[in-house]
């Protein structure tokens, strides 16, 4: 059974670990005084952590691999950040300042929320990786700072409280989030599979065919020769927004 004592020690710990971390990521961290003269910088550590996260994922990230990738002996980085934890903070605040905070739209918040949106899908087919990224109880660093004071200013016109505000922001990101991980696991599936997703549709299509007689809904959008489809990421965007607008308009009628 863990005590009272016990649980300071432990807070306490990470108390000092969040401290130090914040530090690397607002470069507030005093350089060292001693040992030999830099030869590399943080910025370069974590582009080389980047690079691996991208092609291989999180998995295949290591102080190690990260040292390979540079060229240097792996007990020489954390002459620069403690651990692959920090590294990951600060690989993760990296790759969402891409691009600079979101700006506003002069058509209005809602454009500046849909270019958002876009922009941050675009990020999350670049670094797959992101999706296990816990940006609820992460270090928040200058980039995701300035990202979300952004967007809050966005949203300053509109008439919505703070929390409400803070609402919208969490439930665009969540809505980008919910398609990119059906994007990302299209891209696994290939990958698995070897089979693109219209060679799979393709495939399975005359498969399913004989059973659907039972499933008339279903089969006469299966069997519409002139069906089109929809753009889901745009047509799920504009739902979202169309859903906050009429809210905003409801707040200040």
């Amino acid at each position: 059974m863990t005590s009272e004592d016990d649980r300071s020690v432990s807070f306490g710990g990470q108390a000092v670990a969040m401290a130090d971390t914040m530090a690397l990521l607002w470069g507030t961290k005093p350089a060292p005084t001693r040992g030999r003269k830099p030869g590399m910088t943080v910025e370069e550590i974590v582009t080389a952590a980047v690079r691996i996260a991208d092609a291989d994922g999180l998995d295949a990230l290591s102080m190690r691999r990260v040292a390979d990738e540079l060229g240097v002996g792996t007990m020489s980085l954390y002459r620069y950040l403690p651990g692959k934890t920090e590294l990951y903070e600060l690989m993760l605040d990296t790759v969402l300042g891409e691009g600079g905070p979101p700006r506003t739209d002069p058509a209005g918040w809602r454009a500046s929320l849909a270019t958002f949106a876009r922009q941050s899908l675009a990020g999350y087919r670049r670094h797959p990786w992101l999706l296990e990224a816990s940006l609820s109880r992460g270090l928040m660093g200058p980039n995701q700072t300035a990202a979300i004071d952004a967007l809050l200013r966005i949203l300053s016109g509109t008439g919505l409280t703070n929390g409400q505000r803070m609402a919208v922001v969490g439930l665009v990101t969540s809505y980008v989030q919910g398609r990119a991980r059906q994007l990302a696991e299209t891209v696994r599936a290939e990958q698995r599979s070897g089979m693109s997703d219209g060679q799979f549709w393709r495939e399975f299509a005359p498969l399913l065919e004989p059973h659907l007689d039972a499933f008339p809904a279903l089969a006469t959008v299966w069997r519409d020769d002139e069906l089109s489809w929809e753009d889901e990421f745009e047509f799920g965007l504009d739902r979202v927004l169309d859903g906050i607008e009429a809210y905003v308009d409801r707040s200040n009628a």
